[in-house]
């Protein structure tokens, strides 16, 4: 019978953390941009778009969602009159997403929320251990990546 090695253990373990710590951190997101009438998801999508405007494809690959689940979520955006879409030079049919005045009010209002609750809870663990453990995520989605590019990913195993 296979037995984990001290390293898959130790990646295991790290998994699990990580799901157990997105689960809190989606529902700290979700809290942090309610006051400003805005989802977790739409935070993410203003805040990629507030840096250059991009199409739905690109902002889907910036946060790891699908490109359907983007198109929906710009849509709503658009709806309330926090983007708009416009004319992209370098693709006829997928359009640019860009923030309206508007939008990137709500957007500085949770990004105000959230700096000021970084903030406290970044004071409570040492800048050391959020330096390790940020390498140490960096370096394991840098595996995840090379592996999903590779198509190496075990199956059914």
């Amino acid at each position: 019978m296979a037995r984990y090695t001290a390293a898959g253990t130790a990646f295991t373990e790290l998994v699990l953390e990580v799901f157990r710590s997105n689960g809190l951190l989606l529902a700290a997101g979700e809290r942090l941009a309610e006051p400003a009438g805005l989802t977790s998801a739409r935070w993410q999508v203003l805040g990629v778009v507030d840096h250059e405007p991009a199409p739905v494809a690109n902002v889907a690959r910036a946060i790891g969602l699908t490109r359907q689940s983007v198109q929906q979520t710009a849509d709503a955006l658009e709806a309330e009159g926090l983007v708009e879409y416009r004319e992209n030079p370098h693709h006829r049919r997928a359009k640019l997403i860009t923030l309206t005045p508007t939008g990137r009010e709500r957007l500085r209002e949770v990004e105000a929320r959230q700096m000021a609750w970084a903030n406290k809870l970044g004071g409570r663990v040492s800048q050391e251990s959020l330096r390790t453990a940020l390498r140490a995520l960096q370096e394991v989605r840098e595996v995840l990546e090379q592996e999903a590019a590779s198509g190496e990913g075990e199956r059914g195993r």
